[in-house]
């Protein structure tokens, strides 16, 4: 499949991300940054030099991806935080709407893990405050 397949798939689907890396190509369907977070700790080889089309990338989503080494990333909703990441690192990226701040779901605020990484730098400072996050959700 190419580029315009996968991201085809994507909204073809009700998943939230489509990876692509080589010949395997799967769908995830958690939402916020919980089957990034799982593939990096366990299977990191999905995300090295993948392509990735994602409904919303918040800058957690950015630096788990960034972590993985995912070479290419397209999302329909990307914000500022997630692009200015992504300019830090070798990963490609493309996306429909730009905005100020990824919303959580209730639309009443920042998104939890855009508000936890808003201060870090590299993607590198925030990969423990996100694992803390998922953490602390799954108690």
């Amino acid at each position: 499949m190419n580029r315009e397949q996968i991201i085809a798939l994507l909204h073809a689907s009700a998943c939230s991300c489509v990876i692509a890396n080589g010949e395997r190509i799967e769908s995830f369907h958690e939402r916020g940054v919980k089957d990034l977070h799982r593939l990096l700790c366990d299977d990191r080889a999905l995300l090295d030099g993948a392509f990735i089309a994602d409904k919303v990338v918040g800058k957690g989503a950015a630096a788990l991806m960034i972590a993985g080494g995912v070479k290419s990333v397209y999302a329909d909703v990307m914000s500022r935080a997630a692009l200015s990441l992504f300019e830090t690192s070798n990963t490609s990226v493309e996306y429909g709407t730009l905005v100020d701040n990824i919303i959580n779901r209730a639309g009443t605020d920042i998104c939890p893990v855009e508000k936890l990484c808003k201060d870090c730098l590299t993607a590198d400072e925030c990969l423990p405050l996100i694992s803390k996050f998922i953490e602390s959700m799954q108690q």
